[in-house]
């Protein structure tokens, strides 16, 4: 397709790109649904920037396969992410819920193992990490109070809790494995 993406010209390249977009996808990716559900994504995305077109597509081809593999990376990362915090449940469950001398115990050894992996973060991830974790601010609050944008908060409490799941790794294997 040699004319310039529009939305008139829509379906005609859906049906240029989709089987190639599709091979490419589940190459990366192995899972039909997973695969479908990226096409869609990046069906979705480039509707969105048709729609706005303040920033025209040049090369429709290189935008559709930058985007279905940022999209194919963002996914892997959600579903590490979701495993990982699936783990901590299952720590916080087994921590927290009842209350005996042995979990008294874990829970005491928690906290402070906590509070030493809280103190070698910078200290603007571990204002973050606190502010949303224990005092339960949102990330628009903890904006508005500081002065610092939205973006920048998450990107602080991504890398706070990146590092805390790497530094508590252990901790978890001991309790959970034992």
């Amino acid at each position: 397709m040699t004319s310039k993406p529009t939305k008139e010209n829509l379906p005609e390249l859906i049906a240029e790109y989709q089987p190639r977009l599709k091979s490419f996808i589940r190459n990366r990716v192995g899972n039909k649904d997973d695969t479908e559900d990226i096409l869609q994504d990046v069906f979705y995305q480039l509707i969105k920037t048709l729609d706005g077109a303040m920033n025209p597509i040049e090369h429709v081809s290189a935008w559709l396969y930058r985007v279905a593999r940022n999209t194919i990376i963002n996914n892997g990362i959600k579903k590490r992410e979701v495993r990982s915090d699936e783990v901590f449940k299952e720590f916080s469950k087994i921590l927290f819920d009842g209350s005996s001398p042995e979990t008294e115990y874990l829970r005491s050894l928690v906290w402070v193992e906590l509070e030493s992996a809280l103190s070698e973060l910078p200290a603007e991830q571990r204002e973050v990490f606190e502010l949303t974790e224990f005092a339960d601010l949102s990330m628009k609050e903890i904006s508005v109070t500081t002065g610092v944008p939205v973006n920048t908060l998450l990107s602080r409490k991504h890398y706070a809790v990146l590092y805390l799941r790497k530094r508590l790794k252990d901790l978890y294997m001991d309790i959970v494995c034992s």
